[in-house]
């Protein structure tokens, strides 16, 4: 397959092993087991524009099951464009994606695309997988159910980023942590202040310290010193 030898030919192996370093892959950590090929995101973006067109979605699967992050995100990407520009698509690619969260199995992959898709399809229907999501055991089930509400934020809304942080306030994992506050700051900075003051005047003695200095970036010197001094 072309777009496979290609990305191939463009594998680094040192750059592989700085790369499943940053990733968290050794034994214990949060991406263990995955295996890199050592490919730069720009160059997995000029991949994507290249064959998005001819990729349809069944290679686009198979593609998002390789045990090499970089098809995994090139995968993903593909889908994203796709999502984009083919509406007659768009649930066999959220269905797709739903169905392979396993293979979506680090931050930058869920980051990357979630709000694209997810939070597109679910824009006008109701959220309930999220919610799910929120509920799993799986950490990357749980990423995407807070990064997918990223797309409603852009639109102004925060019901449903502010809903799942609820669920999401006391996970034990410190990547759920960045992305909470994360979302949290958007709504502060994108939304409404208020709505995120509200939901820290409530919960902050109670959020992790991470999650919390995420949150209260975008706020006053004298708002973040109130929050942290507490």
């Amino acid at each position: 397959m072309a777009i496979i030898d290609e990305l191939k030919l463009l594998a680094n192996s040192m750059q592989a092993k700085n790369l499943q370093r940053f990733l968290k892959t050794g034994k214990g950590e949060y991406g263990e087991g995955d295996v890199s090929l050592g490919i730069k995101v720009p160059q997995i973006r000029s991949i994507v524009r290249k064959y998005w067109k001819e990729t349809n979605l069944k290679v686009a699967e198979e593609l998002l099951h390789s045990k090499y992050h970089e098809m995994r995100m090139c995968a993903l990407l593909i889908l994203v464009e796709r999502y984009k520009k083919i509406a007659s698509e768009r649930e066999k690619i959220f269905r797709i994606y739903i169905a392979s969260a396993k293979y979506i199995n680090n931050w930058d992959l869920v980051d990357l695309t979630a709000p694209q898709i997810v939070g597109g399809y679910l824009a006008d229907k109701p959220k309930t997988i999220l919610y799910q999501f929120a509920k799993s055991k799986n950490l990357w089930e749980r990423r995407i159910a807070i990064l997918t509400t990223f797309n409603y934020i852009y639109q102004g809304e925060s019901q449903e980023t502010i809903k799942i942080a609820r669920i999401l306030l006391h996970d034990p994992h410190d990547l759920i942590h960045k992305a909470v506050g994360w979302m949290l700051r958007e709504v502060g900075k994108r939304v409404d202040e208020k709505i995120l003051t509200n939901f820290l005047d409530k919960r902050y003695k109670e959020m992790p310290r991470t999650m919390l200095r995420y949150a209260i970036e975008k706020l006053s010197e004298k708002k973040r010193k109130y929050y942290l001094s507490k």
